[in-house]
């Protein structure tokens, strides 16, 4: 059985306060290290708070997509933007969620999406890119 993982681990949210499952899963880590990814562990307090600035500091699509890709490479997490089936009219038009997993803060799950839509409400343009990449823009930009 293997002692410990071999990098610093997010500590424990207070009892109570979170619904992250996490020593359920340093359990599962513990019986089968190579069938359990435990990458989102990674993500420490100090981690997540370079993660939100530099989402806030996001400028263009590429930049959101970028983020995106190492968001899934790095912790295993999936960040999903869809709109509204009422249409989007505003940034407040579009879900913006993590995918859930084992190991995911209950935090994250809401600073992460919190910090993507207070970026995309300073750039619209990357809504634009972004509705129009789904072709959901319909050749008319405001």
């Amino acid at each position: 059985m293997p002692a410990a993982p071999p990098f610093p681990l997010r500590k424990e949210c207070p009892p109570g306060a979170c619904d992250c499952q996490r020593d359920e899963l340093l359990e599962q880590w513990c019986a089968q290290p190579e069938a359990t990814d435990i990458r989102i562990m990674r993500l420490t307090r100090e981690e997540e708070k370079q993660l939100i600035a530099r989402i806030e500091a996001m400028a263009s699509y590429a930049d959101l997509r970028r983020i995106e890709d190492r968001l899934y490479q790095l912790l295993g997490v999936r960040l999903t933007i869809t709109p509204s089936a009422n249409g989007v009219r505003t940034v407040m038009g579009l879900q913006i969620r993590l995918a859930p997993r084992p190991g995911l803060c209950r935090r994250t799950r809401e600073a992460v999406p919190a910090a993507v839509r207070r970026c995309l409400a300073s750039h619209p343009e990357i809504v634009y890119a972004l509705l129009d990449a789904n072709d959901l823009l319909g050749g008319a930009q405001p």
